[in-house]
Formats: C-alpha cells, structure tokens, sequence
C-alpha cells in the first residue's frame, strides 16, 4: 500500500450543495451519507447523517431527479456554517469528515497522524487542514480529492456502495513535498447519531472465538487494538453502535469492519462537542509507514453498515457482498472430511485409505490430508518450510493415496502452513535470516515455530515454488492455509530490524494471490490457530475459513451462531467431531453433532473407522439430507433469535426467494421452564400461505428417528407443529408456532415450505 502516485481521475469542481450517497432511489436497501460542504474555508465535506437509505428516499426530489439532499441535511446537520462558539466551547453541528482534523476546531481523535521530522529533529505539517480539489459521484462510488498545500500532502478519499447494502471507505495520502513524512495512523472515521447507546463487538482466544460483549455508550474512547499481525483469535471482528435494546431482530444499528488482516484499530468516540464517530484502520508499528516525496499510503477499506433491523440485517448486508465476490464459492460448499483428529501425525497409507473408503460410501465429496506429510514433521516441532514431501511418512510419495481418493470421486485436499518455518528445518538451517525479527535477537518460539519474512521477495519466490511445485505435481483441488502463531516483535532484515507487519500482511496476500492464478482449480481454506485471521480480506480470496479448533458441538454453537455476524454460512468450516469430544471430554449423540454442523460448510473431523455401522448410517443419513438443503444453507437469508429461556436458541435460514426456511430449535441445556417454545420465522412472505412440518434425516412424527437426538417433541401432532394448517407468513413472524420442549443438547428441525 505504500509506492508511487498513481495518475487521478479526471477532477470535477467541488460540490456546493449537500450530496446523499448513494442515491437510495436508483440503489435502494444500501447504506446512506449524507454529506454537507466542508465548515470554514474549504473544508473537507462532513457526513451530516449515515443511515439505511430508506429513512431518507422520500425526501423529495433535488436537482437533477435525486433525493433532496438540502432538506435532509437541513433536519439532520442544521447550518453548515462552521463551528460556533458556546462559552468556552466549539461546537461541530455541521458533520464529521470521513477525515477529522484538528483544524476544523475538533479536540477528537485525529484521522491523520503523523509529521515530517527537518534536520533539527523536530516534527512539522503535523496538524492538516485540507483543501477539497473535486468531488466526484457517480452511482456507487464517491471519490474526494483534496490537498494540503502548506503541509505538502495529497488526500484521496474514496467511497463505494456493496452489494448487500454496506458501504466501504478508504484514504489515500501521498507526500508531495521534500522530506520524508512519518505517518503514524490513517483512519477513516463515520459519523453516527446520538441516539446510539450500546457497544457490541467481540473477543475471545483460542476455541473461544468471537464472544459477544456488550457495554453502554459513555464519553470518550473505545478502542480495540489488534497486534498480533494477524486478525486475532480476540479480535473485535465488528463494532455494533446501536440504539437501546437492539438485538438480532430489531433496532438501529451502525457496524464497522476493518477489511485487513495484520494490524487494526477499530473505534468508537463520542465527545461532548463532536458527537459520535465508529472508526477504523490499520495499526500501524512505529516507522512502519515512512513516505518518501511522491510516495503514496493507502488505508485498508473500513466497512460500513446501517440498518434499522438489527445485527440480523447487518450480518445480511455481509453475507450479500460476499456472495458477489468473485471468489466466492462457485459450486454449493461440499462435504469435508479433514483427518487431522482421526490420525494426528500418524500417517499410515492402509489407514488413510481405509478413511477415504468409508467417506465415499457415506457421501463425502473432498478428503483433506493435514499436517505431518512434509519435511522432518513427525510431531509439531520440527519441518515446517522444508514443503516436499517426507520420504519417512510417504516413501512411495502421495500418489497412492491421492489417485486412491480421487478414483473414489472425492477432491483431494493437502494442509500447508507457508508462512511458518522450525529452527528445526532445513529452510531455517539454510537461511536463519529469513525470519521475522527486530534484527538482534529471535522472537520467542510459539509453538516452536518462527515467521517468515514475506515482505522480502526472495522469500516469497522460494515458497510460491516450494507449494507450486506440491500442487502441480499431484491432482489437489483443495488447500488447507493455516497460520499457527502471532507475530512478535515482527520486523525485517532488509532493513535492519525495522517493523514489518505490515509489507507481512501485503506479502501474504501477494503469495496467495499469485498461487491462486498458477492454480485456478483450487479452493482455499484460511485456518489461522483455529479461528484467527476472520476478515473480510481473507474472505475476498477464499472459499471456506475453519471457524475454530473446538469441535465440541455445545461450544461450536455460540461459535457459529456470532461467527455469522460477519461471515456467510457457507465459509464456516463445521465439522461432526467424535462421540467424545478431543477438546473438552464431553459426550454428545450423533444427532446433536451433525445439526450443528448443518448450518456451515459441513465436514467431519471424526476417526470414522471406529464409528459402529449404525452411526455410519446415521452419518450418511445426515450428509444425505446437508447435501438435498445445502442450496438453501448457503443463499438464504439468517436469522437468529434469543428465546426468553436462555438454554434455548432459535436460529435458521429463509429462502432468497421467501419460498421457504429451515429453522434449528437448539435447546442448551436443562431448565426449570416446562412450557412450549414460540418460534418465529421472519423475512417470509407476509401474504403467502406455509406448512411447518418437523424435518431432518427420517422425520416423519412422534417417534420417528429424526429430526435430531431420536425423537420428535413427544406428544406432537405428526404432521408439524401447527398439523396441517396453512399460516401466513405474517402469523409465522409475529404468532410463530409452539413446539414441545426436548432434552438437553438436542436441536428440533422444522421446514416452512410455501403451501
């Protein structure tokens, strides 16, 4: 993100009139700014009002047949003037630029903050006050110029309007004058009303990924810092602004998302005099920026969604733009068996064909062969870097078992970690150098293993050749990206130790990239310790993420169910794990396992040759009925709710269409209440007729063997839980239906389906 200026669009003079973007009556259902002329002489325009485009497409028509701008900024920002002055007091009524400055009168945290250092050592062009040069709208993309002729800085902001209703920015400064600018950060900042008063984003670590915390809104600053050089397992994934109350299906909510996957900063701040502002962007090392004249910074996009139905339909805003992503999945996610927990570093050719077998009788479509194939890998503390195959594990090389399981009709997909090199390796023995540092000492070993340096091209090229050479060499069609350790103290060689994340992070998607053109008939997963380097720059090259390394099914339910806030359905790597879970020792029925993994990319992660053939059949029952719904799964509309009980949760999926849902009655644990659940169904068809009838493998009524833990809610009418009466699509989501209580860890399946 850092290199020469690239030439400008053509510029366009600067609005004089308040602009709302994008226009909501040519892109309807999007996020929305409304943004006044700069304060002052020459300001940057300021966001007067972000919202869902439908709170102001009846403003009534402005120039040229758009949305009345000047009234809407009226209501929302008053007189643009410029700030005034209240006691002691500067007051901003007029917006917030997507790039504060502390020349417009703000006390607030700067978006901008850096200097240019002379020979006296002192830091100048520090404070910014830039000058807008055009603004360019065209029908989704926003695009502000502007330049700072005293600090000798260019400003690019750019805005675009997504598919699925969100929005993303991102600033560009080049340094135009002698000298060397030092920036220390450069964020893109969203203004939001008031009327905000709750914080929702994530945290959590290793098989706790993304645990919800939820805090009221106060004055100051809320910052999330991730320095891990990676997204982290603790990561806030998505801040959430939202007015009181708001939960999965209600409410107005303003969500934030920093699309990058080394270093953020994501934000909220409200101060007495400027208001609200959600912000984000990339974290960046002291000296990590440094911009020669003519040199160029680009922030990474930072995500904005507005919605007034709560994190449902943020989670929609998402999942719609994934889903128009060019590396999105093209075909419906297929069923994954990963042996990893069948047989670790146990690597014998009998028995993985033995698994690969059973898979293909059961309904597997891809088998994938993790770690322990390469190198001296016998165990996790030596071999990485060293990507050929072992002669100790695979004598007669991978063909074997590859030509067996692709003559089976299953993909055949192979675990790397490219990023990651042992002291023990020969990669490591040959070249110490190539390693992360800060020049004059070696990082603490994590999981006895170090950091390649990929912001170095030697050490790109050798492991793009390295992981090349395995793919081209064998039918693979599936690869498994792991990435098992933070970055400490993360700097590079090249340049005496200096920090290095991010050209790391840069590096990483270079090497990515270029594997993926060598190869375009594979598919990528991102394994990052289990459930790391979850964003949206990840995704956009993609096709599947392994949500955790906890495969308990009770654990992997609030996993997934917050996972999805950000992520479709159809990425989550989910997988049927043992009878008795590897992590946490509890058991759990095969039924209860596999309707977890439903509603992900299903998989299994199970020594299936030790399963009684009663569960195989169970389990191929189960890939049966994945494989018959996975279209609606993966293209649907989720939903979630929270039930009164807080043992119970009530997820699903509706059709694009509203033709139908499938929905997941998940019961926890035990409970002192006896009564019914209610369930409801939003997002169907308010004037369509529907049957609820009780679903999963072999569900046909009290007793049956389905929908999940053997039985049907005891005493139900067999033909679903309203019989056979046909409801209105507005009943399901207002009335819903009650369903009878079922044991602990169960999950009850019902079909809508358009009468």
């Amino acid at each position: 993100m850092i290199g020469p200026r690239p030439d400008l669009e053509v510029p366009v003079p600067v609005a004089a009139d308040p602009i709302v973007f994008p226009d909501p009556t040519r892109l309807p259902g999007r996020t929305t700014l409304v943004l006044v002329p700069g304060a002052g002489p020459g300001g940057l325009p300021a966001v007067a009002w972000s919202g869902p485009g439908a709170a102001v497409a009846g403003a009534g028509a402005g120039a040229g047949g758009s949305v009345g701008a000047g009234a809407v900024a009226a209501a929302a920002a008053g007189s643009p003037a410029g700030p005034a002055a209240v006691g002691r007091t500067v007051l901003r009524d007029g917006g917030t630029p997507l790039l504060p400055e502390m020349s417009s009168g703000r006390y607030s945290r700067p978006g901008l903050r850096g200097a240019r250092f002379g020979a006296d050592g002192a830091g100048r062009d520090w404070s910014t006050a830039f000058v807008p040069e055009s603004v360019s709208v065209q029908t989704d993309r926003l695009l502000v110029t502007a330049r700072d002729e005293v600090a000798g800085l260019s400003l690019r902001t750019e805005v675009e309007s997504l598919s699925g209703g969100g929005l993303r920015a991102r600033h560009t400064l080049t340094n135009d004058a002698p000298g060397r600018y030092l920036v220390d950060a450069l964020e893109v900042a969203f203004a939001v009303p008031e009327r905000v008063a709750e914080l929702l984003d994530s945290t959590g670590g290793h098989l706790h990924e993304r645990t919800p915390q939820r805090h009221p809104v106060a004055d100051g600053l809320w910052l999330r810092e991730n320095r891990r050089g990676k997204t982290g397992l603790d990561a806030a994934t998505v801040l959430h602004a939202g007015t009181a109350g708001f939960d999965f299906g209600s409410g107005e909510v303003w969500a934030a998302h920093v699309a990058w996957s080394g270093n953020t900063a994501l934000g909220f701040e409200r101060t007495a005099e400027t208001g609200s502002t959600l912000w984000g962007g990339e974290l960046l090392l002291p000296g990590e920026v440094a911009l020669d004249t003519g040199q160029e910074y680009a922030t990474p996009w930072v995500h904005l969604v507005a919605v007034d139905d709560g994190l449902d339909g943020v989670a929609a805003a998402f999942h719609g733009w994934l889903r128009s992503l060019p590396a999105h999945p093209a075909e419906p996610a297929p069923v994954n068996l990963n042996v990893w927990e069948a047989v670790y570093f146990d690597h014998d050719l009998t028995r993985l064909q033995q698994l690969a077998d059973l898979a293909a009788g059961i309904g597997v479509e891809r088998y994938v062969l993790d770690d322990g194939w390469f190198g001296s890998r016998r165990d996790d503390t030596a071999g990485l870097g060293d990507w050929t195959v072992s002669p100790d594990a695979w004598p007669n090389g991978l063909d074997a078992l590859v030509e067996h399981v692709t003559a089976l009709g299953m993909v055949f997909g192979l675990w790397f970690e490219p990023e990651m090199v042992n002291p023990d390796s020969d990669l490591y023995r040959a070249h110490p150098d190539w390693v992360l540092s800060t020049g004059d000492r070696v990082p603490l070993l994590e999981r006895g293993q170090l950091v390649l340096d990929l912001s170095r091209d030697e050490v790109c090229n050798h492991v793009l050749e390295q992981v090349s050479a395995v793919l081209s060499a064998h039918d693979i069609g599936y690869v498994k990206w792991d990435h098992n350790r933070d970055l400490l103290e993360a700097g590079t060689a090249a340049a005496g130790g200096a920090p290095a994340v991010h050209l790391q992070t840069l590096g990483f998607y270079a090497l990515l990239d270029q594997l993926r053109a060598r190869h375009p008939g594979v598919e990528w997963e991102s394994c990052a310790s289990g459930g790391g380097r979850v964003d949206l720059a990840v995704l956009a090259r993609t096709q599947r993420i392994w949500v955790s390394d906890m495969t308990d099914a009770l654990a992997r339910q609030q996993i997934q169910r917050w996972t999805t806030q950000l992520v479709a359905p159809e990425y989550l790597g989910a997988h049927v794990s043992a009878p008795v879970n590897h992590q946490t020792g509890r058991a759990f029925d095969l039924d209860f396992r596999a309707a977890t993994a439903l509603f992900g990319s299903f998989g299994i992660e199970w020594d299936i040759t030790a399963a009684d053939p009663g569960s195989l059949d169970r389990l191929a029952a189960w890939i049966a009925y994945y494989r018959e719904h996975r279209f609606l799964l993966h293209s649907g509309r989720t939903f979630r709710r929270d039930d009164p009980d807080p043992v119970v949760q009530v997820h699903g999926v509706v059709a694009a269409d509203r033709s139908g849902a499938l929905v997941a009655i998940v019961e926890l644990g035990d409970s002192h209440r006896r009564l019914p659940l209610t369930v409801r169904v939003p997002g169907l068809d308010p004037d369509r007729g529907y049957r609820v009838t009780w679903s999963g493998p072999g569900a046909s009524g009290p007793g049956a063997s389905g929908p999940t833990g053997g039985d049907v809610p005891t005493g139900a009418d067999p033909a679903g839980p309203a019989g056979d009466v046909v409801l209105p699509g507005s009943v399901l989501a207002r009335i819903g239906v009650r369903v009878r209580r079922r044991k602990p860890q169960t999950v009850t399946l019902l079909m809508v389906s358009a009468a």
